[in-house]
């Protein structure tokens, strides 16, 4: 049966939703100025930078009353940061960094900028970080003299604010209304929030939330960064699906038998059900194969030439939009993983082939000495994103030929990434699904499948090797730890089931008597309303007088 750990985890998970969550807002106060910019936190005040009127204020975060006013070194204030002693600010038309005295507005310091439109700006407890309009990068910066220490690359398509928690550079993007975690070594992108507006212009930290400024709804806002509740779960949209599976006996010979396989879906904390699936025929048997994963089956018998079986599945879902917030400190050791898990996804399989001289060498690659879960997991998504491309080429290959190949189908993407996790001493599983295919009323023959890994303490997360596959670090991370609302997941299975074989959603087994073709079509037709419902009729139009 499924893993009951895994059913027990998601019913508190849904549960949990009553509370807070990463990205939330927990209160607001009025900004000081209507062109407020640059936000830095001392300790007792909130700095803002106002480029309109060209000052610094120090704001009580409570009452949310300007304290004290600086005028601004330069006349374009953007970026703030407090270094534990004196503020530091960016000015994007002298393209200089100011360190101020609060004191007294004293300038103490200044530093030429070492990129061309200078604008964000954080303090790292040692350097500042600096965001560079013109180059689309982020530097790290020597508050000495201002020369790069490191460069890393914008995360998705602006920043507007930086900030430093401590672990993670958090970035402010106010084009895709995101704030992105970045790994400051990398810029791999860890964690992904909502902003609290529509033009977050600055950002700071003040050691348990984030705080945003926005420029077009003029509010200070306290975002909540970590809880113990993990899951972002927002969007829900509800959809009908009829999904059909037929067999046509071409001919010229009978086929005595056809059995048809149909994977159940169930509640999960992406999506529920409804009401019951209604299934058309009525199933010969339901039955559940090792992985857990519960299959309608369909016997047929005596299909003449030219005839057809067929067996539909229809459903009403309300799926939602999850993004998991997870950071890599907080994963626990492989050790941590549960023996039953690690028994039954850490196992080999004809399409993974985890002993092939490919894979040990891709791991070995990929992974090297790395032992934290976390980053076992996203060592090996970069190495798939920087050895493959997509591509459907037909058929569904074992993972060392597709990782030689570096091209591959969702699917194939997938053993890969499975394959190349177990080797790794990470369990991992697939999961199968229907796709809404943009409109609300579409149709999906293609399908999608994906990954799922085992995070402890977190337990299994989606990852999303194909879909994944993107030029922007925040496009790469979008896919990793997150599942949008556009599917039905009907199949979880650690490969090879004896129902369902390596296909996901359906399946299909017949037998011959003589020579026979046989063709297999598959479709899942999506629709605001019920697809059982007859057709609206039009209303009578008058005639020409």
């Amino acid at each position: 049966m499924r893993d009951r750990c895994t059913l027990v985890a998601a019913s508190i998970l849904v549960a949990a939703f009553a509370g807070a969550a990463p990205g939330q807002v927990v209160r607001e106060i009025a900004a000081p100025g209507r062109t407020c910019t640059g936000l830095a936190w001392d300790g007792k005040l909130l700095w803002v930078a106002d480029h309109g009127a060209d000052e610094l204020r120090g704001v009580d975060p409570q009452s949310g009353q300007i304290r004290r006013t600086l005028k601004s070194p330069g006349f374009r204030p953007a970026g703030l940061a407090w270094d534990g002693e004196q503020l530091w600010n960016v000015d994007v038309l002298e393209a200089k960094l100011y360190r101020i005295r609060p004191g007294d507005g004293v300038v103490t310091r200044t530093v030429p900028a070492p990129v061309k439109v200078p604008r964000a700006l954080a303090w790292d407890g040692s350097a500042l970080w600096l965001g560079d309009d013109d180059g689309r990068t982020i530097h790290r910066v020597d508050p000495s003299d201002g020369t790069t220490i490191r460069e890393i690359g914008f995360p998705s398509k602006s920043a507007d604010g930086l900030a430093w928690d401590g672990r993670y550079l958090w970035v402010a993007d106010r084009l895709s209304d995101k704030l992105y975690a970045l790994w400051p070594d990398s810029g791999e992108v860890i964690a992904t929030l909502p902003a609290p507006g529509p033009h977050t212009s600055g950002l700071a930290c003040d050691g348990q939330h984030l705080i945003g400024v926005d420029y077009q709804t003029d509010r200070v806002s306290w975002i909540k960064r970590d809880d113990q509740e993990h899951l972002i779960r927002r969007r829900p949209r509800e959809e009908w699906v009829l999904f059909s599976h037929q067999l046509r006996n071409l001919g010229p010979d009978p086929l005595p038998t056809v059995e048809l396989f149909l994977a159940l879906p169930e509640d999960l904390i992406t999506q529920e059900l409804l009401g019951d699936p209604t299934l058309t025929p009525r199933p010969t048997e339901f039955r559940t194969d090792p992985w857990g994963q519960r299959v309608a089956r369909f016997h047929v018998e005596n299909v003449a030439a030219g005839a057809t079986a067929s067996a539909q599945l229809k459903a009403k879902l309300r799926a939602w939009d999850v993004r998991w917030v997870i950071y890599p400190d907080q994963v626990k050791p492989l050790s941590w993983i549960p023996v039953d898990v690690r028994k039954r996804y850490l196992a080999d399989a004809p399409k993974f082939d985890l002993k092939n001289p490919i894979i040990t060498a891709a791991v070995k690659e990929a992974v090297g000495s790395e032992r934290n879960p976390y980053w076992i997991a996203r060592k090996i998504y970069r190495h798939l994103h920087q050895k493959m491309h997509y591509e459907r080429i037909g058929g569904w290959d074992v993972a060392p030929k597709v990782l030689a190949r570096g091209a591959g189908s969702c699917s194939e993407y997938s053993y890969v990434y499975i394959a190349l996790c177990r080797a790794a001493g990470l369990p991992a599983r697939y999961v199968g699904s229907l796709v809404v295919r943009r409109d609300a009323a579409s149709f999906d023959d293609v399908y999608h499948r994906w990954v799922e890994i085992y995070l402890p303490p977190y337990g299994w997360v989606p990852v999303d090797p194909s879909r994944g596959d993107k030029k922007t670090e925040a496009g790469r991370a979008d896919s990793f730890g997150h599942v949008t609302n556009d599917f039905l997941i009907t199949t979880h299975s650690g490969g090879g089931s004896p129902l369902l074989d390596w296909n996901y959603n359906a399946s299909e087994r017949y037998t011959c008597a003589g020579r026979c073709r046989v063709d297999v079509e598959g479709i899942a037709e999506w629709s605001p309303e019920d697809p059982g419902l007859p057709p609206p009729q039009p209303s009578a139009q008058p005639g020409p007088r």
